[in-house]
């Protein structure tokens, strides 16, 4: 285990609350999830280099504390919309990884029957809505749910997800103005991951954290550790529960990091391989909340170890599966196309 994550038991007595409300088998999914998650991005990746993934992508890989903490805070027939940098999402929401990756690969098989791809994954029979490739496209859509669920009168709350990049977006302040003014069942996450696409966030922003804008539309606001698991279920979890008193939306904002470049095109001339490596070997996601479990005696070493394992191999299968799905037939093309 790395020396850089080893934790006092004070340290540990913080966590006791959430430990034990949601004990040993579900922190257990959700080490195996982050697992999962990464195995995904970096099998995508390789992929990629490989010329069997068109167009560009998104990775996440260093965010999967917040994709899984969110998702886990949520209940089954709640919404999702997320964005451009959404694999982790929609993993950690329990897509299935073999039609996940079949939808990445351009398959029949996959979510979206592979004319998704990449950035425009759904699956709407979990109410996962989908990502967008407009930078806050998602964000009014969340309205839009909102007042849907508002309407029914139903106790399902909307979490979306956008990056920092859309918080300086007009869309952004639009629409939590009028989810404020409703007071529409939504959680607002905004991911920082400190870079709009090359934009480091201090230049964007005169303000410290994303969530201080929650004042201007007097609803709550946090700001949490986004590489910190069980920091994000915690303040999404109480903004949910927010939301389903009939309270109205919150702004939640998870700081975290991308190890990868904005896209594959990215040559990440803004920024150091210095800082990179800080976030990788003293902050990264998946060894803190694996150090944490294994202080608390909630799994071994060698059971934290063998869920990497065990995520890379469901990550194999799903590229077996992938492989022998079939392309789309190209009379099928405008199948879905309404305009």
């Amino acid at each position: 285990m790395n020396a850089n994550f080893q934790l006092s038991p004070e340290a540990i007595q913080r966590y006791h609350e959430v430990i034990e409300s949601l004990g040993p088998e579900e922190l257990k999914r959700m080490l195996l999830d982050m697992h999962t998650i990464r195995a995904f991005e970096e099998r995508a990746e390789q992929l990629y280099a490989l010329g069997k993934v068109h167009g560009t992508m998104h990775l996440s890989i260093g965010q999967e504390g917040t994709a899984v903490g969110a998702s886990n805070a949520m209940q089954d027939g709640d919404y999702l919309l997320n964005h451009h940098r959404g694999h982790g999402h929609c993993l950690a929401w329990g897509s299935d990884v073999k039609r996940m990756m079949a939808e990445f690969m351009g398959k029949e098989d996959g979510y979206c029957r592979g004319r998704g791809g990449s950035m425009h994954i759904a699956d709407i029979e979990s109410n996962n809505l989908g990502a967008n490739g407009i930078v806050a496209g998602g964000v009014p859509i969340s309205v839009g749910v909102g007042l849907s669920i508002k309407m029914r009168k139903t106790q399902q709350v909307c979490l979306v997800i956008f990056g920092d990049g859309a918080a300086n977006e007009g869309a952004f302040h639009e629409a939590l103005n009028m989810a404020s003014i409703w007071k529409l069942p939504i959680i607002f996450l905004c991911e920082n991951n400190q870079y709009a696409m090359s934009m480091p966030y201090p230049k964007a922003f005169n303000i410290e954290n994303v969530s201080t804008r929650a004042v201007s539309y007097n609803i709550p606001g946090a700001t949490v550790d986004g590489n910190d698991v069980l920091a994000v279920y915690q303040a999404v979890s109480e903004a949910a529960a927010h939301a389903r008193s009939g309270q109205g939306p919150s702004l939640v904002e998870a700081k975290t990091y991308r190890y990868k470049g904005h896209s594959k095109s990215d040559k990440q001339a803004y920024r150091s391989r210095d800082e990179v490596q800080d976030w990788m070997e003293n902050r990264d996601a998946i060894t803190r909340f694996s150090t944490l479990l294994t202080a608390a005696q909630i799994i071994s070493e060698e059971e934290a170890a063998g869920m990497r394992d065990a995520a890379i191999q469901r990550v194999d299968q799903a590229v077996e599966f992938s492989e022998a799905s079939p392309a789309p037939d190209l009379s099928t093309l405008t199948d879905g196309v309404y305009a």
